[in-house]
């Protein structure tokens, strides 16, 4: 089972192909999603500090272009399907931008 690192917060356990954003929440991890997992606001997003986050989409492509994101290490969490062993740090969460998270992300 793959595990995910959280910088400063722990390791946790992961279900193969889980959506990242998923799996932090469900761990309680204060990562903020406002889109509903639909690659729309960047808000979920992610720098993965190591391991493999997968090939990115052309949803996840367009809205970092469009938002202006250039970093190739930061990434939506809810575009990424848990492969393998990842470490990564949230970017925005509720706490630190005082927005409440949207509707969960599906599956």
């Amino acid at each position: 089972m793959p595990t995910v690192q959280v910088q400063g917060r722990g390791t946790f356990e992961a279900e193969e192909g889980k959506k990242l954003v998923l799996v932090l929440e469900d761990n309680g991890i204060d990562i903020l999603h406002r889109c509903g997992g639909n690659a729309k606001c960047t808000t979920c997003s992610v720098e993965v500090l190591a391991g493999d986050a997968g090939e990115m989409g052309e949803a996840e492509a367009a809205v970092r272009q469009a938002k202006g994101i250039t970093e190739p290490n930061v990434r939506l969490s809810c575009q990424i399907r848990v492969h393998g062993d990842l470490t990564v740090n949230p970017l925005k969460t509720a706490a630190s931008t005082g927005l409440e998270p949207g509707t969960r992300p599906q599956d």
